[in-house]
């Protein structure tokens, strides 16, 4: 009869999910419903919602959140554009490549996918569509280079896994730092493929000029992500440190490069205009006044993502009370050899990502699936790694597809347009999520060069 009841909230709150009820509203709701059906005390929900905050390694993520907001308000994300273009303008599909290397670098200090989409995307997609980038495309560019978001390391998403399957999260940083640059590279491949096809884009000389000139200009970004890595890397941080120095920096970085930036009459929106070596050396930074909207918006993001993570404890907690671990993991034994069970958890997290945001994709499934791959020897690193990634493709994969939502959001263009010009990158990423899948090294190596030892 309980199995009865469970069935009936599950499809109950299945319906308001497709009604657009919000998620955290969903699980709270199956949470209580299903501890009503089993007599599991309701206090047990409270106690789980503290405790499941009640982590350090957490601290990061609303700091790392921050950190992309300040650098964007501060310009330096269009420097960062400014120099993945002066180095990829000289071939053809030049600037949308350099948007998705912008991604990159953007990723490497915010760590999250929707903000490098829309950041990256507000600045680059005008620029691409005055240069004679089909705007279609321009959008799927930005929106697919957006998946990198959660991989390239600082990543909220690791923070969350390291969480939740108790594992360094310098290590999962680490792991993620060569598969994200694949991704990268991956769908560059793709886009000078579609560009040279179609003829899209204008192409500019190659002036090692001008490339100095841009990586001068962007030398605040570079400092900020060295700081990250290095920091995370030699261990002189941990990730929740490392993301307050960055945001420190970058708060610092901001407020005082804003008056002498004014002294001298910067363009606001980050760009240089050759006037001198200061308008290169600087960015706009923003005033004291405009730090607590930046703020603000912050909170606003964690505001949203953290009571999410609270109650997918809860819901993470129940199901394992009624045996969904134990299921799943008998019903992936049967499949027999090594790369049967990988494949079969790979095609179950795409799946997942195709109808669940990342928090709570991860949250729900990492758990259950982590401990399957660990028992036919994935290496724990490297499938934290593989699922993550396939976490990142759900982004650009419908119905969901939340970079697709926020690239429609600041083109305006329709959801389903971005969807077919999207194909490319989808398949690129897929390629390169199966090579990471196979060559395991591609996500251990620098952790095993760091010489931590799990």
């Amino acid at each position: 009869m309980d199995g009865l009841w469970i069935t009936l909230i599950s499809i109950g709150v299945t319906i308001l999910f497709v009604m657009g009820v919000p998620i955290f509203l969903i699980i709270g709701l199956w949470a209580v419903g299903v501890s009503l059906v089993i007599d599991f005390t309701l206090a047990n929900i409270g106690v789980t919602l503290y405790e499941g905050l009640n982590f350090f390694g957490l601290l990061a993520l609303p700091l790392f959140i921050l950190t992309g907001d300040l650098i964007n308000q501060a310009g330096i994300a269009k420097r960062m554009s400014d120099f993945a273009y002066s180095i990829l303008g000289w071939v053809r599909g030049g600037l949308a490549m350099s948007a998705l290397g912008a991604c990159g670098m953007f990723a490497a200090i915010s760590g999250s996918n929707s903000a490098t989409t829309a950041t990256i995307g507000s600045i680059m997609h005008p620029e691409m569509t005055k240069t004679k980038y089909d705007p279609n495309f321009a959008a799927a560019t930005v929106a697919a280079g957006g998946t990198v978001g959660i991989i390239i390391p600082p990543s909220i998403i690791f923070i969350v896994y390291g969480f939740l399957l108790n594992l360094s999260i310098s290590e999962l940083f680490l792991g993620g730092m060569i598969p994200g640059i694949l991704m990268v590279v991956s769908m560059q491949l793709a886009c000078w493929y579609m560009s040279r096809k179609y003829g899209w884009g204008e192409i500019i000389k190659l002036q090692y000029k001008r490339i100095m000139r841009a990586a001068i200009g962007a030398w605040l970004g570079f400092f900020a992500i060295g700081l990250v890595i290095w920091g995370i890397y030699t261990g002189k941080f941990s990730p929740t440190e490392a993301a307050g120095v960055t945001a420190g920096f970058c708060m610092l970085v901001g407020l005082i490069m804003y008056p002498i930036a004014k002294r001298i009459e910067l363009p606001r929106d980050g760009s240089t205009d050759g006037r001198s070596m200061a308008a290169t050396l600087l960015v706009p930074g923003f005033s004291f006044r405009e730090l607590p909207g930046v703020i603000l918006r912050s909170g606003q993001i964690t505001g949203l993502l953290v009571p999410l993570i609270a109650i997918s404890v809860v819901m993470q907690q129940l199901l394992s009370l009624l045996g969904a671990n134990a299921f799943v993991t008998e019903a992936l034994s049967h499949l027999g050899g090594y790369y049967a069970i990988l494949f079969a958890c790979m095609a179950i997290v795409l799946l997942a990502g195709t109808i669940l945001e990342s928090l709570p994709n991860t949250i729900i499934l990492a758990p259950i699936l982590a401990p399957i791959a660990a028992s036919i020897g994935v290496d724990p690193i490297h499938f934290a790694v593989i699922f993550l990634i396939g976490d990142a493709i759900g982004f650009i994969t419908p119905p969901y597809g939340l970079n697709l939502y926020v690239a429609s959001g600041i083109t305006g263009i329709p959801y389903f347009r971005i969807l077919r010009y999207v194909m490319p990158y989808f398949l690129a990423l897929m390629l390169c999520w199966v090579v990471v899948a196979l060559v395991p090294d591609l996500s251990t190596f620098l952790v095993s060069f760091q010489g931590t030892g799990r």
